[in-house]
């Protein structure tokens, strides 16, 4: 029992267990929604709402799908197992029906010999088999858990694409206007709430992203949050520093 608590050292506290040490899902989709009222309110139809809308809703499906994947799947594990079973059956039998068919002498010594090379053979396709049905049921469910990933990346592009025309530095004084560029009529006070938002919607995206990682104990569906979150920041991180051009200059 102490080797045990040794192991799992944070199975003998369970005080703070939900509190602070795990994301709360209907916390985050609060924010959001919050945020898409800040948005509306600010800036009434515009794109960057829309965005947020979907966003929300987008939200609300990858928070109930990562609920989904964190249990097992009991008819697909079931089945896998079923099958598992049957294949490891059907090897005993085949040993079986050798042992009770063999003979020792010449001619039974050189079937063995060639039995053997073939069920070696067999042993690795059933051994392959047998890996691919009993990881059945985690393919399942990295395949949904990546395809919600990349809806998530693919909105974080977009809220980049927002923000990307938002350059400060036609309130600095030092841009000049030609007929192909973006119109650009935001205020200083506008433009910085404006980027602050891309920027808090970048972060929610990872968070969100996270609760895969949280639900789900696999390397591959780790990557692939820390990759989105690594996205997300090196997004944000532009955005802010257009923020803080925007501070300096008002200084």
């Amino acid at each position: 029992m102490q080797l045990f608590n040794w192991l799992s050292p944070f199975r003998q506290n369970k005080t703070l267990e939900g509190h602070y040490t795990h994301l709360k899902a209907d916390l985050i989709l609060k924010t959001i929604e919050r945020l898409e009222q800040r948005i509306n309110n600010r800036f009434p139809d515009s794109g960057l709402g829309r965005v947020c809308g979907e966003f929300r809703i987008l939200s609300y499906e990858s928070e109930a799908l990562s609920r989904r994947l964190g249990p097992p799947i009991w008819p697909v594990r079931i089945v896998a197992w079923m099958a598992a079973v049957l294949l490891v059956g059907l090897v005993i039998w085949a040993l079986v029906q050798l042992v009770q068919h063999f003979s020792f002498n010449a001619e039974g010594m050189a079937d063995l010999l060639q039995t053997t090379e073939s069920a070696i053979n067999e042993l690795i396709f059933l051994g392959l088999a047998l890996f691919s049905l009993i990881r059945f049921e985690t393919r399942i469910k990295q395949r949904s858990a990546l395809a919600a990933l990349h809806r998530l990346r693919s909105i974080a592009h977009v809220v980049d694409m927002h923000q990307l025309t938002k350059d400060p530095a036609y309130l600095l004084g030092t841009f000049t206007q030609t007929q192909v560029s973006p119109e650009r009529s935001l205020t200083r006070q506008q433009l910085t709430r404006y980027l602050d938002y891309c920027s808090e919607m970048l972060a929610l995206n990872s968070k969100i992203a996270a609760l895969f990682a949280e639900n789900m104990d696999d390397p591959v569906i780790l990557n692939a949050v820390n990759d989105l979150e690594s996205l997300t920041q090196g997004m944000a991180a532009k955005i802010w520093q257009k923020i803080m051009i925007l501070d300096l200059a008002e200084e």
